[in-house]
């Protein structure tokens, strides 16, 4: 398999993720979907400062209903939302080949259980690390999940 590619060949999601909305530009850096319930999603690619080939992934939930974009909608719709996110990232590779990073930082709770990285985080991990291409590896640092190529 190429180095290029960002998912293991043979990675298929477990859920169906749900439709997506797909920048009208190609290369476009903001992706939308709705689960069931009627929440809208938003998954936005940010560039690096330090490295231009690097992305900041940021999730948010656009709905009225909840204080800020960041909170937790516990609607039973976790794995299609995963689903649905593994997708878009998988679309945006597509665009962005010589992308060499992607980051996710999960948030807390706002118990804030007493790990250093949050629930959030650590699922994203798990899943980094089972679907990824070998030409890839997941990280943890604190609360920063991190997919990188690794070197030829």
């Amino acid at each position: 398999m190429s180095p290029d590619h960002l998912l293991r060949e043979d990675y298929k999601p477990i859920f169906e993720p749900y439709p997506v909305k797909v920048p009208e530009i190609m290369s476009g850096d903001t992706y939308y979907f709705t689960t069931e319930s009627g929440l809208q999603y938003q998954v936005r690619f940010g560039k690096k400062r330090d490295n231009y080939l690097g992305n900041i992934i940021n999730f948010s939930v656009l709905s009225e209903e909840f204080e800020d974009e960041y909170s937790e909608t516990n609607r039973g719709e976790i794995f299609r939302i995963i689903a649905t996110i593994i997708e878009i990232i998988r679309m945006y590779h597509l665009n962005h080949i010589h992308s060499d990073t992607y980051e996710f930082t999960g948030e807390f709770k706002e118990t804030r259980d007493t790990q250093e990285a949050s629930i959030r985080s650590r699922l994203y991990y798990r899943y980094a690390s089972r679907i990824l291409d070998e030409h890839w590896e997941s990280v943890m640092a604190e609360n920063k999940v991190i997919i990188r190529k690794l070197k030829s």
